[in-house]
């Protein structure tokens, strides 16, 4: 199989959440729908599908805040494969909006059918003994499982609060009550349903020759059973409220900078037991994906503090980061690891030091490259680097260029002009632009392929909930017919592999 490691041919790829994909059940999931989105690119001859974390999401239905950096969202469990599994008879369509997601209602549809499907199982752990060993094995793989399922169990038992506001004695719980040993066996069961759907749309990408790129957040939610577990891990007061939170700082793009509200590591104490925490994220989502970008590396080289309680980033400063000790203890124990570093933000030379110390592969984004606070205006870009022509934090190129100043486009266009990039609209050129440029590796956004506007925007930093992360297509159609343009595109900027 193909991977995103191996730098040795031009390639390209599909930036994609499985949330975005039309289905008839109020989400993308794991179901045919899926199965088909990736049959449609493999004929383009792209070899790679990005994904966005699907870890369940909590406040604000931000992947990035998740409960968990282990466990997925229930919400992606398709029905139909529960039907065909025999866990379920029947269910209806969902009756709700197609064009994005309502997170809300998607859970409610599909609550009481995963319900149902938990009755049926529990029946057939006792009379399929292959099932039931399937099923231990999965418990034993997943450590942390129990935890985070009592976690799920606790929450809602206290009325979806917060952690930290939980009584005390359950704050320190990590026996599970007999009482709530079948709620707890529940999530369990979600668990076990979620990897095994998701391990045959894994499989399926494999026999397509695609390579999978999974999304692992550099920082936790504070109300999530990784912080619920590993409290010690992280700067959090005698009540475990946040001592100081994490952001970016104020730049070009941002007055006030970016209040993320993330409790900060105490990586001194992650270094006495060798980041544990770290290298149990990493081996876990070695096992769902190809290849991992992980977020905001620079992190990892210094990151931005803010006292907890501010409600802007500007108060924040520079902290050092576990730099080379902690890439060292990763890769000692990962050695087969494969990263993609989210080397975006302010920079400073060390790094892309760090970065080349372990040979990670940086990103670039074109609409930064191409756009008037570019500032070297040669255009050129590293070959050894993935060129998207934007992200999820990114407005779709055609809203981008929408938005731009009338100075600011004339100057983009003039640009446009001076590099000869074809296209009918501003996306069409700037998918042109990152397909024929140097670097080995190009991802797409699915907005820019299909030259969608600003309303298509996946997320808006700095902002809570809707309309951030719903957004979806309501079918394949649009993307079918455009399959023949992208195959001729990649074949004439030679980044089909054969």
């Amino acid at each position: 199989m193909n991977t995103i490691g191996d730098l040795t041919k031009r390639q390209a790829g599909i930036l994609m959440p499985v949330f975005s994909i039309p289905s008839p059940y109020g989400i993308g999931d794991f179901g045919k729908e899926t199965r088909r989105f990736l049959d449609d690119t493999a004929k383009t001859g792209m070899k790679i599908w990005q994904i966005l974390p699907f870890n369940p999401v909590g406040y604000g239905n931000s992947p990035y805040q998740p409960y968990s950096s282990f466990a997925g969202d229930e919400i992606y469990i398709n029905l139909e494969e529960l039907k065909k599994d025999g866990l379920i008879e029947s269910f209806e369509l969902f009756d709700g909006p197609n064009d994005h997601v309502d997170y809300e209602a998607v859970r409610k549809y599909k609550d009481p059918y995963l319900r149902k499907a938990y009755e049926t199982f529990k029946k057939r752990l006792e009379e399929e003994p292959q099932l039931k060993k399937a099923y231990e094995e999965f418990n034993e793989e997943a450590f942390w499982l129990d935890l985070y399922a009592l976690f799920r169990v606790m929450k809602d038992k206290n009325q979806r609060k917060a952690w930290i506001e939980w009584p005390k004695e359950e704050q320190n719980m990590t026996e599970v009550p007999v009482e709530l040993k079948d709620a707890v066996n529940y999530h369990k069961f979600l668990q076990f349903v979620f990897a095994k759907q998701w391990q045959e749309i894994l499989d399926y990408a494999h026999q397509l020759g695609l390579t999978v790129v999974g999304d692992l957040p550099i920082y936790v939610g504070h109300d999530s059973a990784d912080v619920w577990q590993f409290r010690e891990d992280f700067f959090l007061d005698e009540n475990f409220k946040p001592i100081k939170v994490a952001g970016c700082p104020p730049d070009y793009f941002s007055e006030d900078g970016q209040l993320w509200g993330n409790p900060i590591y105490n990586w001194k104490k992650m270094k006495e037991d060798e980041y544990d925490f770290w290298i149990k994220r990493f081996e876990w989502n070695q096992k769902l994906f190809d290849v991992i970008r992980i977020d905001h590396f620079i992190g990892f080289d210094r990151y931005w503090s803010i006292p907890a309680g501010d409600t802007t980033a500007k108060n924040g400063h520079w902290e050092e980061g576990p730099a080379y000790e902690f890439f060292d203890a990763v890769f000692d124990k990962l050695p087969k690891l494969q990263l993609i570093a989210e080397d975006l933000g302010v920079l400073r030379p060390e790094v892309t030091e760090l970065k080349n110390k372990y040979g990670l592969i940086g990103m670039r984004i074109g609409q930064y490259s191409l756009g008037p606070n570019e500032e070297k205006e040669d255009f050129i870009l590293p070959e050894f680097c993935i060129v998207y022509t934007g992200t999820h934090d990114n407005d779709p190129v055609n809203g981008w260029y929408e938005s731009l100043p009338k100075k600011e486009r004339k100057y983009t266009n003039k640009v446009f002009k001076k590099l000869k990039l074809k296209g009918k609209s501003a996306a069409d050129k700037v998918v042109n632009y990152s397909l024929n440029a140097d670097p080995r590796i190009a991802l797409i956004p699915m907005q820019d392929f299909l030259n969608l506007s600003a309303d298509k925007r996946i997320n808006r930093p700095g902002t809570i909930g809707s309309p951030n992360w719903e957004w979806r297509l309501e079918d394949l159609s649009q993307y079918e017919a455009m399959l023949p343009k992208i195959r001729k595109e990649l074949k004439k900027s030679n980044r089909l592999v054969r």
